[in-house]
């Protein structure tokens, strides 16, 4: 194999690393943010994970973390607005970016 190859194969090695732990990340975050909101909502156990996973289940239905904001911030109400939930949103992204680093 030459030394080109050897490149390309670890370009898209990396590649599909980077893109397993954005989307690893991301779902992490969506599952924390379902947490706090249930949180808010006045739910805990059962009823607190079965609310993170209906977060997590929307992300999948639109590109980008829009819908996930929008859900979230209709579903709380008067309790948080989108601004709050979109910074609580990427406060959570970063905290699952690092735990996933850190766990290598």
């Amino acid at each position: 194999m030459t030394t080109f190859n050897e490149r390309e194969r670890a370009f898209e090695t990396k590649f599909a690393h980077d893109a397993e732990m954005q989307f690893r990340a991301v779902a992490r975050r969506n599952k924390r943010l379902g947490l706090w909101a249930a949180g808010l909502l006045g739910k805990s156990g059962d009823a607190a994970e079965a609310y993170a996973m209906e977060v997590i289940r929307v992300d999948f239905e639109e590109a980008g973390p829009e819908n996930v904001i929008r859900k979230v911030a209709q579903d709380l109400g008067g309790k948080a607005d989108e601004a709050a939930v979109r910074t609580k949103a990427e406060e959570l992204l970063a905290q699952a970016k690092v735990e996933l680093f850190q766990e290598g």
